[in-house]
């Protein structure tokens, strides 16, 4: 054991010496010190990217084991289809290329399901807003054979087109515009469809021009008794969120809940896009869908049909990963959030016939209709 003096010495030594005793401090114990205190240049590097790392990625883990967390547990065994679900159906139907046949393998399919509603593509529109009536050269055929091969579905236009200012496509706050499209839809009433679907995108959460859309194009199918429906996306996972990614990336990708409910109080039907996620797994697109649900069901109006989006088809890209974004994932995850005794109005929406496979079929009849 060293003598007092020494261990006093060395005391001193294990806290931050003053500097009058610096010099008087055993050479030994100098060296000790600046081990402890004096970190390499590399070392602090890492340190500090490592603590930024950290500070980027708890939000990222905590937002994965909350949506991990909506995807846990049983759906109630009561939500299922309520016979109120659509599906989007493509342009060929109405153009001449689908044969008789065709329909009535599609109206075999419909017929062991919820559907109620078809969306068939009759536009696009033209960026101005108005209709070529050529492009669907046998809607009034295609109406009767589908009204008889499918007795009670309704056979809804589907109008779309993009919308400026992020991309070239309708200029919604324009009145001409907003005129055209209204006309565009009075075309299509005309030729016999039960309703309007519009799908316009991507429209920017808080765009006055689309509300006034909608209240020009409801105030004529309500005179028609017919429904007007929307395609929506996806609301705010994180309040705030939307403004922030349209600053970033200039995409407005979700609507604000206050802007959403804002839309759906304007129209009968609502259908939300709930694909197109960027969720790398099949847990996290299912909480996701499920998150996305219970955000729809609070801020959609009791009287306002509400459907959430199924993807019935397969893309590998970064917004949408094919092993990931299922049919099977988002039905469970739809039913989780609507629970026992949920809202009657609530349906299903298959996206797209086209792309549709047997397995995405069996998928929705399966976990949604048996």
């Amino acid at each position: 054991m060293p003598a007092w003096g020494e261990q006093s010495r060395w005391k001193r030594a294990a806290r931050t010496p003053r500097a009058s005793e610096w010099r008087t401090l055993p050479a030994r114990a100098r060296r000790r010190w600046r081990g402890r205190t004096r970190w390499s240049r590399p070392r602090r590097v890492l340190t500090a990217l490592g603590t930024v790392l950290a500070l980027l990625l708890l939000p990222v883990l905590g937002g994965a084991a909350a949506l991990r967390w909506e995807y846990a547990g049983d759906p109630a065994a009561d939500a299922r289809t309520r016979g109120k679900d659509a599906i989007w159906l493509g342009h060929a139907w109405v153009d001449g290329r689908r044969t008789p046949e065709e329909l009535t393998a599609l109206a075999a399919k419909v017929r062991s399901t919820g559907i109620h509603d078809l969306y068939v593509h009759t536009g696009p529109l033209a960026h101005d807003g108005s209709l070529d009536p050529a492009l669907a050269p046998g809607a009034a055929d295609f109406l009767a054979r589908a009204h008889a091969a499918m007795p009670g579905v309704r056979v809804q236009s589907w109008l779309g087109d993009v919308v400026a200012p992020e991309k070239e496509g309708l200029h919604l706050d324009r009145p001409d515009v907003r005129d055209r499209i209204t006309g565009a839809a009075r075309q299509v009433l005309d030729l016999g469809f039960d309703g309007v679907h519009l799908d316009l995108e991507p429209v920017h959460s808080g765009s006055a021009g689309f509300l006034a859309l909608l209240d020009q194009v409801h105030a004529l199918t309500a005179a028609r008794s017919v429904p007007l429906s929307v395609a929506a996306p996806q609301i705010d996972p994180v309040p705030g969120l939307g403004r922030v990614a349209l600053a970033l990336s200039g995409h407005g990708k979700y609507w604000s809940a206050a802007y959403f409910a804002a839309a759906a109080r304007r129209v009968d039907q609502v259908a939300v896009m709930s694909y197109d996620t960027s969720m790398p797994v099949e847990s996290l697109y299912g909480g996701y869908v499920a998150r996305q649900t219970a955000l729809a069901l609070a801020h959609t109006p009791p009287g306002v049909d509400l459907l959430m989006g199924l993807p019935a088809y397969w893309a590998d890209t970064p917004t949408h990963r094919g092993a990931a974004e299922t049919v099977r994932a988002a039905v469970r995850g739809a039913r989780l959030a609507l629970g026992p005794n949920g809202r009657r109005n609530f349906g299903l929406a298959l996206y797209v016939d086209f792309a549709a496979t047997p397995d995405h079929w069996e998928a929705y009849r399966d976990g949604w209709c048996n």
